[in-house]
């Protein structure tokens, strides 16, 4: 699971953040060692492996929490919202390295997200939630191929119409939700 507000233990070294899973699952030293430094690798976290977590920008933390995540190579990927607190320009970065970890890793992903661009951006399919009561309102195949890009994701008509159903259907819970509440 990665969390929305980075899920790090700040007593321990970005290495030890990393290895805890696979610790608790008493994998060898030897294993624990070289999945730590892959993960390290492949999330560029390279030279920071000492640092503690409030030494890392919050991209660097989310990239360890995912790393983390990743290294008991688990066959479901849960995230809540896990770029929800980071600025735009950190965010959209992340969302291109997720989606650049994700095609060599080949992982199941549930990702939940506030944000509409970035449910067409991940996701093979989207499931649209009702405000109140949530329940599944609608599931939504995205079909645009891969492997994505942000920019390129956003040149595609099916992108734009995605965008503007998913708006709508937004739009619709609002004014129900809106109207709910000046009826009573």
């Amino acid at each position: 699971m990665v969390f929305q507000h980075f899920g790090l233990f700040p007593w321990k070294r970005l290495d030890e953040n990393i290895a805890y899973g696979l610790e608790l699952r008493g994998s060898p030293r030897q294993e624990v060692t070289a999945t730590v430094e892959r993960y390290i690798q492949l999330m560029g976290l390279k030279g920071f492996e000492k640092s503690y977590p409030y030494q890392l920008s919050g991209g660097m933390q989310q990239r360890a929490g995912l790393a983390r995540a990743l290294a008991i190579n688990p066959s479901l990927l849960l995230m809540d919202e896990p770029f929800g607190s980071l600025d735009a320009q950190t965010r959209e970065m992340m969302q291109e390295e997720l989606l650049r970890i994700l095609d060599g890793e080949k992982k199941t992903m549930i990702f939940v997200t506030h944000s509409i661009d970035e449910a067409i951006l991940l996701g093979d399919r989207i499931v649209m939630m009702s405000r109140r009561p949530g329940c599944i309102r609608e599931i939504i195949p995205v079909n645009i191929p891969r492997p994505r890009k942000i920019g390129s994701v956003r040149s595609y008509p099916r992108y734009i119409e995605l965008r503007n159903s998913l708006w709508e259907m937004l739009k619709q819970d609002l004014d129900s939700d809106g109207a709910d509440r000046r009826s009573q």
